[in-house]
């Protein structure tokens, strides 16, 4: 059932007109933003895959790909979950160096969404990659990863607020980071998005560490593919959404597998049979750059520096008729 939730006495800060300018500032600021902060080239990204080429991203396993067929070429092609795994065969295709990386636009559609304040059946965001070495996949070099992102997201917020004064977003640049066994151990009796949420008002910005692999308790975090995270050296960074009075996913990332976490997570997970396809037989064979990735998304970012209670404010997008009536109750300006 989707879900929607407006707070009383909410206006947005913006007209509409304004607002299309916040857009532009938000997306083209931050994408250079980022590429400074993690040494970026922008390439240019797929929209569909060959099905069977194995590129395509299976997020939690559920998630049915928007899929059709190109008589042109005899195959089914399916519109791209995410980058995850093109984005480390791009890196070695276009010749990319150590400690150089990639990124680029992100369009998904995810039929199967549950919509909600910050959910719709589009997805755009900025997908990136680079690569590593393996000294490099250790914690602390998550964690510096994830603080420079922080800093870039700071800076754009405050460039953002110099050119629209009615803006007033504050970011905390300092990360706590906790495991999600830890966050499971501090709050038992909690789910865990209302664990995330608890923290989240308390420190403001933080970092999930280690999703993917079942806790104490018997139960995930949150599901995670096997085959592109190491689920021991991943996460998800969490910025506090004032206006909803909760945690906002901003971004999941993580050192990518090499070739010993993918055999134990293919094994985890019961998902053997993936070994034979095109993309993982080059991770077995190690003919693939050890990388760094994740995916930030676009309109979440812009709905959270400036303010707006509903994604549909900052993309256009399709809404059931509860969403539409209790938005046109609100005042909320859907787009």
């Amino acid at each position: 059932m989707n879900k929607i939730f407006i707070p009383d006495g909410y206006k947005p800060s913006l007209s509409s007109y304004d607002t299309q300018l916040a857009i532009e500032f938000i997306k083209h600021g931050f994408q250079k933003a980022l590429s400074r902060a993690l040494t970026l080239k922008r390439v240019s990204a797929p929209l569909f895959v060959v099905g069977s080429s194995g590129l395509n991203d299976n997020l939690s396993g559920s998630e049915r790909p928007v899929s059709f067929d190109v008589p042109a070429v005899k195959t089914d092609a399916e519109v791209v979950h995410s980058l995850a795994k093109w984005k480390r065969l791009a890196l070695k295709k276009y010749g990319f160096s150590l400690h150089e990386g990639l990124v680029t636009d992100m369009n998904a559609i995810r039929r199967d969404e549950e919509l909600d304040n910050i959910h719709s059946v589009y997805v755009d965001q900025w997908d990136w990659e680079k690569v590593i070495e393996a000294d490099d996949r250790n914690l602390e070099y998550l964690k510096d990863t994830v603080r420079k992102i922080v800093g870039a997201i700071c800076d754009v917020s405050v460039a953002l607020k110099a050119q629209f004064p009615a803006l007033d977003c504050d970011i905390c640049r300092d990360v706590t980071f906790i495991t999600a066994q830890e966050l499971e151990d501090l709050y038992p009796n909690l789910s865990p998005s209302e664990r995330e949420t608890a923290l989240v008002k308390e420190k403001k910005t933080v970092f999930v560490m280690q999703i993917g692999a079942p806790l104490k308790s018997g139960e995930v975090h949150s599901k995670r593919a096997p085959d592109y995270d190491d689920w021991t050296l991943n996460g998800d960074l969490l910025l506090y959404n004032e206006v909803l009075n909760s945690a906002l996913e901003i971004s999941s990332m993580g050192i990518r597998v090499d070739k010993k976490a993918l055999d134990s997570q293919l094994k985890a997970a019961n998902c053997d049979y993936r070994r034979e396809l095109p993309f993982h037989q080059m991770l077995l064979n190690d003919e693939l750059p050890l990388t760094i990735g994740g995916g930030i998304g676009q309109s979440r970012l812009c709905m959270l520096l400036m303010g707006r209670a509903h994604i549909g404010e900052v993309q256009s997008g399709i809404w059931d008729a509860e969403t539409v009536r209790v938005c046109e109750e609100k005042g909320v300006p859907l787009l």
